[in-house]
């Protein structure tokens, strides 16, 4: 039998169709843990795989262990783990918050193009105003993309509908994806939407040419402060950055600056530097900023539960089957 610990929320109907796979031993431990508290030695004796959102502090006791999923697009908590160095394998949420988080960036750079804070604040001052930026429009505009996986092609699925042109930076060549979880209809499987494709000695080409800058790489050390002075600065005053990926992506003093200073025009954040943001940070009250607290995609959505499941149960079966397993992460990003 295959130890198998689950440590999120699970639908039952899911739950009771691993339970029944051949070979599968089901431990349910509470989806309350917080990562603080140590999973009991009988929980983690023997166990092959962890499905969890933060790995339990006594993890590195669990010296059977062979795969973890986890419940986020994100990956940094698995970090401290050392998975590549323990062999152990890992798959995140990729595709499960990518609607969402597109809805999200759509929404927001509609927000910026047509300044809809300042038509709020004349709305609660009983101000009058057709001033032409509340009239303006994004179709015919320049959507770059900096990373291309899940999430960065179901935002391009979207801007390409609403006639943007988009560009992407990305290490890796673009084709097919396969072997990753995507909601049916959404996404570019082929990778055939974007116009232009830049590699990573290309970035300040890339940014020259962006009217919005949209944040779709994991966070990792290679990644902390990418987006900094240099690569603010390349982009022109009229452009706009979307960070819904992680919040130290991007420097903060840099970014400070240049949202105070008019290196850019503005930015909508839905990642942050730090949970929750101080109330009496500067980004607050920033008018040519949009602050959303981390729920551009989340596990309250509605479709979420079903989602997880359906990742849970394909890997799960997966390995025990020996089979390729969704959204697995490369060793070379543990």
């Amino acid at each position: 039998m295959t130890k198998i610990i689950i440590n999120i929320p699970i639908k039952p109907d899911v739950l009771q169709r691993i339970r029944a796979l051949p070979g599968a031993e089901i431990v349910v431990v509470d989806p309350a843990n917080d990562g603080v508290t140590p999973f009991a030695p009988e929980v983690i004796a023997g166990a092959e795989v962890l499905v969890c959102h933060l790995p339990p502090v006594n993890q590195a006791e669990m010296t059977d262990l062979k795969l973890v999923q986890i419940m986020s697009a994100g990956f940094n908590q698995l970090a401290p783990m050392k998975l590549a160095q323990r062999g152990v394998r890992a798959c995140n949420a990729g595709g499960v918050y990518n609607t969402a988080i597109g809805e999200w960036t759509i929404a927001m750079l509609v927000n910026l193009t047509r300044d809809l804070r300042g038509m709020i604040r004349n709305q609660d001052a009983g101000v009058w105003d057709r001033d032409n930026r509340f009239a303006a429009e994004v179709r015919g505009r320049t959507l770059g993309l900096w990373g291309y996986g899940g999430l960065g092609r179901e935002v391009a699925r979207l801007a390409k509908v609403m006639g943007l042109t988009v560009h992407v930076l990305t290490r890796s060549p673009i084709g097919r994806r396969d072997d990753t979880y995507a909601v049916p209809g959404t996404g570019d499987p082929d990778g055939s939407l974007p116009e232009r494709v830049f590699g990573p000695e290309q970035d300040l080409e890339f940014l020259g040419g962006l009217d919005f800058l949209v944040l779709a790489m994991p966070l990792n050390p290679a990644n902390t402060g990418r987006i900094g002075e240099r690569e603010l600065r390349a982009l022109k005053p009229t452009a706009y950055l979307l960070n819904p990926a992680r919040g130290p992506l991007v420097d903060e003093a840099a970014l400070l600056r240049a949202l105070s200073e008019g290196w850019i025009a503005g930015a909508a954040l839905d990642t942050h530097f730090r949970y929750p943001m101080p109330s009496d940070h500067p980004l607050w009250r920033m008018s040519n900023v949009i602050m959303t607290p981390h729920i551009s995609g989340s596990d309250k959505g509605p479709h979420f539960l079903d989602r997880m499941g359906e990742i849970i149960e394909h890997n799960v079966a997966s390995y025990l089957l020996g089979r390729p397993l969704w959204n697995e992460i490369a060793s070379a990003e543990l």
